[in-house]
């Protein structure tokens, strides 16, 4: 976006208008100690002199291969998502505040629904949420509301900054989060088991985990269920086209980050967060619902329905604060899913697993280097190294390879074992050259 500087006499009259006589006055009433001490910002420079500067700053980065994931994926995005969502019409449509004259966005935001509960199996969804960790935390907030308990299970090998998302919503909320630890990368699934009990609200899992592993929750949903508790499933919208789906599962409500579909790694977002859930739940799901309807002449129309939103109803009676959808990002994922079609997901999905099935194969062969995990996995495995996770990727990285992610930070006693990621785009050249120097970097 181009810059348009106020010239010091416009920022007099500015100033001059509501009566304040200098900058320092017009931020006076904030507390010193919160103020920035210095923008460090250089002195003023010409157009051209600035672009100069930027090509400098740019060239001090360097390309790395990228094998890293943990929730954001460098996955191939169509050049038609880029210019079907850069119209006009949708681009300078922030969000749909006049429903009735913006036919065309409520109409996107209606086939995204539709895609989503395609995707998920499950009734009903909403226009999207901030990204996946809000979604996971509007979600334990419906499990509280509809069943009225509160106490929440939490699978740790669940997104560990979702993880804290959650956390913080609940900061104020008498409610009770109890964390099970994976075992070996893999989800304790019979401590997870022993934690169901009837003053259980919900239990929140993810698939794949954050650690890589695929599972059925089928039987978790049937146990939670027995004591009158909901299952909350965190899933990764590319493994879907291979994966039984939350539906499948009996799963209550799925949310995801829906980055990965149509939107770039960009400095981690902006995304898009999904949720879908049962009919039966519909009530209470956050946010705006686009949905169907016919006008009185008969013809099809959109309309912003369900809405219980504090901006339309009592607040308290509000179930959410979530104040927008996310219509850019969200109709970006529209797309891609529109034109990847059925077909398509499955062949990607088949794709990432495959690739990482080649890269492990080729990693684990290195002396020392084993995959820990019990279950099977889809683009992301967790490997033991024979010595310190981060050591490595620090080596890598100066070899330029992001060779994925240690868990030492969120797993203690995990020092030695590194998340892998392979996506559709790393060429079997690529994977080969991960393994040639990680062999190195570990025995040379």
């Amino acid at each position: 976006m181009d810059f348009a500087p106020h010239t010091p006499e416009e920022i007099r009259e500015m100033l001059s208008a509501i009566g304040v006589g200098s900058i320092g006055e017009l931020f006076s009433p904030i507390p010193q100690a919160l103020r920035a001490k210095s923008f460090d910002l250089p002195p003023g420079m010409s157009e051209f002199e600035m672009l100069d500067r930027l090509k400098a700053l740019a060239s001090r980065n360097t390309d790395v291969l990228p094998f890293v994931g943990g929730g954001y994926y460098d996955h191939l995005i169509p050049a038609a998502v880029d210019h079907l969502a850069g119209r006009s019409e949708f681009y300078t449509a922030y969000t749909p505040y006049q429903p009735e004259c913006s036919q065309g966005s409520l109409q996107a935001l209606y086939e995204y629904q539709t895609a989503i509960c395609r995707l998920t199996g499950l009734d009903v969804s909403n226009a999207s949420l901030y990204d996946g960790g809000t979604a996971l935390a509007e979600a334990a907030l419906m499990a509280l509301r509809i069943t009225g308990r509160n106490r929440l299970v939490i699978d740790a090998a669940v997104n560990p900054f979702h993880r804290a998302i959650v956390k913080t919503y609940l900061e104020t909320h008498p409610v009770e989060v109890v964390e099970v630890f994976p075992e070996d990368a893999s989800t304790a699934r019979g401590a997870l088991f022993g934690e169901i009990d009837d003053r259980c609200a919900a239990v929140l899992v993810a698939n794949p985990t954050f650690l890589g592993c695929v599972s059925d929750y089928t039987d978790l949903a049937a146990k939670a269920h027995e004591n009158g508790a909901l299952l909350v499933s965190a899933v990764y919208p590319v493994a879907l086209g291979l994966l039984k789906t939350p539906g499948e599962m009996d799963v209550d409500i799925a949310v995801g980050d829906g980055q990965s579909v149509g939107n770039p790694l960009s400095f981690g977002g902006p995304a898009f967060g999904f949720i879908a859930t049962k009919k039966a739940y519909i009530r209470n799901l956050p946010g705006r619902i686009v949905g169907e309807t016919d006008d009185r002449e008969g013809r099809r129309g959109y309309v912003l329905t369900l809405q219980a939103r504090e901006q339309h109803i009592k607040r308290h009676k509000a179930t959410s604060n979530i104040c927008s959808n996310q219509s850019l990002c969200a109709l970006r994922g529209l797309i891609h899913l529109s034109l990847l079609g059925k077909q398509g997901m499955v062949e990607l999905a088949h794709q990432n697993r495959d690739k990482a099935e080649y890269a492990k194969g080729a990693l684990t062969a290195i002396r020392g280097v084993t995959a820990i995990a019990r279950e099977p996995s889809f683009n992301e495995f967790t490997l033991r190294l024979p010595s310190r996770a981060e050591d490595a990727v620090a080596a890598l990285l100066r070899r330029g390879i992001a060779a994925g992610v240690p868990l030492a930070p969120w797993y203690p006693g995990s020092e030695k074992d590194l998340v892998i990621t392979v996506t559709e785009k790393r060429s079997k050249v690529e994977i080969d050259r991960l393994a040639q120097e990680l062999e190195k970097v570990l025995w040379s």
